[in-house]
């Protein structure tokens, strides 16, 4: 249905007029000290909030894809496991490269589905040499014939495969890919990731650093939202696929900008209209996609033109050039 240009005026109006000055936009110059609520209550309907899911292809194409050219099967030699600050205890071969399972594949009977294409991005482990180091029990290997006859190392019986944009010893940009990819633990399950902050950062393998929660999903911003004077476009039923970010202690953060563009500004509380305490970074509203269903997803990535990942300086990751 579209809205008369009258409409669209008093709905300007009144988010004109419901704008409340504050840290986020104060006109007195006054200050804000890092991590005090804002009564920020400017309201705009919530209009296109990007319903639409946007998914991936299982084995994460794409940019991957293309930065796998030349990568190879190879075999994995002596393994180890190595501490990782975020995944805890993960697997990795003698070069220190870290090991995924696929959540496609199977452990019972063992059966590897990753092939053409997604081996080009994720080239699986030959069993060949493949030894248990310290930390991994010898029985947990194993291997099962691939489509192409080769053999592929197992772990608790799940196929092990590298990732192509893992260039050094310790990378696991592949960590989360798609909601299918997980490094692997010394015995077969995912690695699970250590006790997050309240809000964080990861390195996305297609969007590089970007704000996580305590759950390790994606943090997002509307770009319908506004800054100075902070409001919010994202009401109502807009919220049941964005929820909001609740607020989280300045001192519950680690690599997020606590300071904003403006000094003692960045990191408030923002009291929405309906109620609802929301954090904010740099003045700006941030939430979770409720489409992501993995730590690692960004399935709501450029939904709508309007929704995109958030920087620890608040900015939009990934934005298209006008």
């Amino acid at each position: 249905m579209k809205t008369s240009w009258r409409s669209a005026s008093l709905v300007a109006s009144a988010a004109a007029v419901l704008a409340l000055t504050t840290a986020c936009g104060q006109e007195d110059g006054g200050t804000q000290s890092v991590g005090q609520n804002v009564n920020a209550t400017a309201t705009a309907p919530a209009g296109d909030d990007g319903a639409g899911i946007g998914t991936g292809n299982g084995y994460g194409g794409g940019t991957e894809q293309q930065g796998a050219a030349g990568a190879e099967a190879a075999s994995a030699g002596k393994l180890a496991v190595s501490a990782n600050a975020e995944l805890g205890e993960v697997v990795t071969d003698s070069a220190g490269r870290t090991l995924y399972r696929f959540d496609e594949d199977t452990a019972k009977p063992p059966k590897s589905t990753c092939d053409g294409d997604c081996a080009t991005t994720w080239p699986p482990v030959l069993a060949d040499d493949a030894t248990a180091g310290a930390g991994i029990e010898e029985a947990m290997l194993g291997e099962v014939t691939r489509s192409d006859g080769t053999r592929q190392l197992t772990i608790g019986g799940w196929p092990a495969y590298r990732f192509a944009k893992d260039t050094n010893p310790g990378d696991t940009k592949g960590q989360g890919v798609n909601g299918t990819w997980y490094a692997l633990a010394p015995d077969g399950k995912k690695a699970q990731l250590a006790d997050l902050p309240g809000l964080s950062t990861r390195e996305d393998p297609k969007l590089g650093e970007i704000v996580i929660d305590k759950n390790g999903m994606t943090v997002y911003r509307f770009m319908k939202d506004t800054q100075w004077p902070m409001s919010t476009a994202c009401t109502g039923e807009c919220l049941e696929k964005w929820p909001v970010v609740a607020p989280v202690d300045a001192e519950d953060t680690k690599g997020i900008d606590l300071q904003g563009s403006t000094p003692n500004r960045g990191y408030v509380v923002f009291n929405r209209p309906d109620g609802i305490k929301q954090q904010s970074i740099d003045c700006v509203p941030i939430y979770t996609f409720a489409g992501d269903k993995a730590p690692g997803d960004t399935n709501g990535q450029g939904v709508g033109g309007t929704w995109y990942a958030v920087a620890p300086d608040g900015k939009p990751v990934g934005l298209p050039d006008k």
